[in-house]
């Protein structure tokens, strides 16, 4: 079972007060007029992005009817999102969406990512995630950069312990080729990477799309991931990134469309022990 996540719960609480409302047919307004609270703030509530007090929680679940066992399962949910991540901790340096973002990667199961020409942030070194902070970001000072590497490793805790976060990652070869921090870093980069494939071969996967090959959805685009949850009640989310701008979506729609195109890139991958072995002989040429 994945760690609590104060971000999954509030999303999952958000989900079931949402459903709830719409089954009984109330619209936000009447339902927020019935808690006591504004229809933006309950909009937000069911959006997982706000948290209700203790009182107006019992008001709601009186309100909207809820059994007693719901009741008491909400009541966790939203003990549970009252606490604090720690990402918190890293509000001033990243946005919300971002720090969403990390609250949902800490609660989930599994993730499969594509990544266009960088190693993905969970599977970095710290001098290779520290080249990419410092050249992103020139003007960043010493000690936000290394708050920002800080961070970065923090997340990639999930990867150990008891119940590790699953990874599957799909890369173009070029992310084995571009020489992020200079040769050394790279070369020490690629044989971190072929020692987490070897070490944590049930929960690590990295999947190479090699130059020759000669299509598939993906190539070209942004980079983006796709994150399960335990919770059968929760759906695939989608994080997208591009250079100005990101998006966070669970919209059927969109997890469909970008589910396709990482399954259209796992077709022009290499398989598993192929992509190691370009791993290692790309580490081996620099």
């Amino acid at each position: 079972m994945a760690p609590n996540s104060p971000t999954v719960a509030n999303w999952a609480l958000g989900r079931r007060i949402r459903e709830k409302r719409e089954a009984e047919g109330l619209p936000g307004a009447d339902g927020a007029k019935r808690v006591g609270i504004t229809p933006a703030f309950l909009s937000e509530v069911e959006k997982g992005k706000k948290n209700l007090s203790p009182d107006k929680m019992e008001a709601l679940l009186g309100a909207y009817e809820f059994t007693t066992e719901e009741q008491e399962e909400l009541r966790d949910l939203r003990d549970q999102g009252s606490r604090r991540g720690w990402w918190t901790s890293y509000s001033a340096l990243f946005s919300n969406e971002l720090l969403r973002l990390f609250g949902l990667e800490h609660g989930a199961e599994s993730l499969c990512t594509y990544d266009n020409g960088l190693v993905n942030g969970l599977l970095q070194t710290e001098d290779y995630a520290r080249a990419i902070i410092e050249s992103g970001t020139p003007n960043v000072r010493l000690a936000e950069a290394d708050r920002r590497v800080q961070c970065r490793m923090m997340r990639q805790r999930r990867l150990t312990g008891e119940d590790p976060l699953r990874i599957r990652t799909i890369m173009t070869e070029s992310s084995l080729r571009q020489q992020i921090g200079g040769r050394s870093t790279l070369r020490n980069q690629l044989d971190h990477l072929a020692n987490l494939i070897e070490d944590h071969p049930d929960h690590v996967e990295v999947w190479i799309i090699p130059f020759e090959a000669t299509g598939g959805d993906a190539l070209g685009g942004s980079s983006f991931m796709l994150l399960d949850f335990p919770s059968g009640r929760l759906p695939t989310m989608l994080w997208q990134e591009t250079v100005t701008s990101t998006r966070l979506t669970s919209h059927p729609l969109s997890v469909r469309e970008y589910s396709i195109a990482i399954s259209s890139a796992a077709e022009h991958s290499l398989s598993r022990e192929d992509s190691l072995r370009l791993i290692k002989k790309a580490s081996s040429e620099l």
